[in-house]
């Protein structure tokens, strides 16, 4: 046997912060040599390959290789290599690492400088996705960050490139979630939320928090310094979005995961799992999840970007928020809340800052919130003010001024014992929205509500009910008493879902409510199903997500998987 000394030579950082040159922050690049000694043991007597594990670098103006540190299994990326007031200025490209290495963060990483002016982004040469920085991250990535006061803002014009793969999804989580997940037991539990920030991503597109000329129709929108600040703006985590471009484009994502986000970052916000600031409808989201979120899942300022086959689990406030204009699509959507916490499934607002005056003028323009969601299924929870972290748990709420359309959708609270008096509505329409839907400008096509209390709020201007509303344009309402699990298994006469776990739509031919066919439309598009997922159909969730599938959940103090909570 032969004994190979291997040399693994990587270079790293040493940040030195000097009193000199007025105030320059010096850093000097150095080699670090790790010697590990690879004794042959093959048949073949033939050393094993010398590996080279590369950190993330980017090269400064002054030619120096900025680069993390390799500690023996993961990278380190000090406050100097990037972090809030020390914008990333290059294309940095975040590699997969070999052994369930992770990308860990000391700073916030913030990619590409924000501007507050007109004058300051013409200076700067940005006018739209592309024209800045680019963030890539591959396939099978894992990137923590150790603080609840650092999170990740793409900033506009520049973009993030994180295609991952069903077999290789890409992770944005804690540092605290990937020590529990290396410990013999968790030390973090499954639903832990507020662990580090989130993800702001911040487009060029409309928001009706700008002014603008024009009208949508006409296609003549336009708009001078629309520079709204963004969540978690404040101080060195300033960050804007909007403008007039709902094509714009902030990069891709696909297959991935943002775990345990929604901490209060330094100007008091609470984070969502991702804020879409005035994304365009040119960035590419596939293969979405957003899983134990303290503040919303994803949530929608405007923009028109398109999302495709979207995860929400255990968010505590809600899982799609929609405000100030959006106008893209949603199709495939999947929320599941906790058993004892989360808010909306769907809370949407038309305007931002609505008042009727300020409402009324936005329609006038077509700037009020259009979305159009497709094959969704929420499973919610009957939780209680008292044990919800921001509210009861309720389906959807529509108001100022929106007009969403809504097809092949189920909206199920029945897994859990109900109580009317504590609010669990299906359904409310709010603020303007009575007279949208009034005039046919909500749609609920082919959309079934299963809950205690079918609606809240009142009539529209006409005096129909709500519910009487809903089921003339398509919905229906199944009489829901007690906790019933929509499957075949407890009530008979309430068949929504199938499976293991029950989270797959009984074919719309098959379904039962009230024990009879469904009396909702037909599903749009003539699909054999309504919801997000069918048994005969390909499941989009296999394979990538987390928390859904046995194999792929979390676990809990005995070491067993965390099974959802209606199963």
């Amino acid at each position: 046997m032969t004994a190979i000394r291997n040399k693994l030579l990587f270079t790293t950082v040493l940040a030195a912060l000097t009193a000199c040159g007025g105030g320059d922050i010096n850093v000097s690049p150095v080699t670090q040599d790790t010697s590990v000694d690879n004794s042959v043991t093959n048949s073949n007597n033939v050393a094993a390959p010398i590996t080279t594990v590369n950190c993330a670098f980017y090269i400064n103006e002054a030619g120096q290789t900025i680069q993390g540190n390799f500690d023996g299994l993961d990278c380190i990326y000090a406050s100097t290599f990037v972090d809030a007031g020390n914008n990333l200025t290059f294309d940095l490209t975040i590699p997969k690492l070999d052994n369930g290495g992770v990308h860990v963060f000391q700073g916030s990483l913030f990619v590409g400088e924000t501007y507050d002016t007109d004058a300051k982004l013409a200076a700067a040469g940005i006018s739209k996705g592309g024209d800045g920085p680019t963030l890539t991250i591959e396939a099978g990535a894992t990137l923590a960050f150790t603080s609840t006061k650092q999170f990740l803002i793409v900033n506009r014009g520049s973009q993030i490139f994180a295609a991952g793969t069903q077999l290789e999804p890409i992770t944005l989580t804690s540092i605290s979630d990937v020590e529990s997940a290396r410990a013999a037991l968790p030390t973090l539990a499954f639903d832990a939320v507020q662990q580090w920030g989130g993800v702001v991503i911040n487009g060029f597109g409309i928001t009706n928090k700008c002014a603008y000329t024009g009208t949508a129709a006409a296609g003549d929108l336009a708009t001078t310094d629309c520079h709204v600040d963004a969540e978690g703006a404040a101080g060195l985590d300033e960050s804007q979005y909007g403008g007039s471009d709902n094509t714009d484009s902030s990069g891709r994502l696909e297959y991935v995961i943002v775990k345990h986000p929604g901490a209060e970052v330094a100007n008091g916000d609470e984070l969502n799992g991702i804020s879409f600031g005035g994304v365009g409808s040119n960035t590419i989201v596939n293969n979405l999840e957003i899983y134990s979120s303290y503040d919303d899942g994803i949530e929608m300022f405007g923009g028109a970007v398109n999302i495709n086959n979207y995860v929400a689990m255990y968010v505590r406030d809600d899982s799609i928020d929609i405000d100030e204009g959006y106008a893209g699509t949603i199709t495939n959507a999947l929320v599941i809340q906790a058993e004892t916490d989360g808010d909306h499934c769907i809370e949407s607002d038309g305007v931002g800052s609505w008042t009727a005056p300020i409402g009324l003028a936005a329609v006038a323009q077509g700037l009020m919130s259009t979305p159009t969601i497709n094959n969704l299924t929420c499973i919610t929870s009957t939780n209680t003010a008292a044990t919800g972290t921001h509210s009861q748990g309720h389906g959807f709420l529509f108001r100022e001024d929106i007009q969403p359309t809504i097809n092949n959708t189920l909206m199920i609270s029945a897994f859990s014992v109900e109580d009317p008096a504590t609010g669990n509505y299906c359904l409310r329409l709010d603020k303007g929205t009575p007279q949208a839907a009034q005039d046919g400008k909500v749609q609920l096509n082919s959309v079934i509500f299963a809950c205690v209390e079918p609606t809240s709020g009142g009539t529209l201007p006409n005096l129909t009910t709500q519910q009487a509303w809903a089921e003339s344009v398509g919905a229906q309402f199944a009489t829901v008493v007690t906790a019933d699990d929509a499957t075949a298994t407890s009530n008979t006469a309430l068949v929504l879902l199938e499976g293991t776990p029950a989270i797959y739509s009984v074919a719309f031919a098959n379904m039962l409510v009230d024990g009879a066919a469904p009396t909702a439309s037909a599903p749009v598009g003539g699909a054999a199903y309504i919801g997000a997922l069918s048994t005969s159909a390909l499941d989009w969730t296999a394979g990538w997500t987390y928390g859904i599938h046995a194999g792929q959940r979390a676990v809990d103090a005995s070491g067993n998987d965390v099974a959802l909570w209606f199963e």
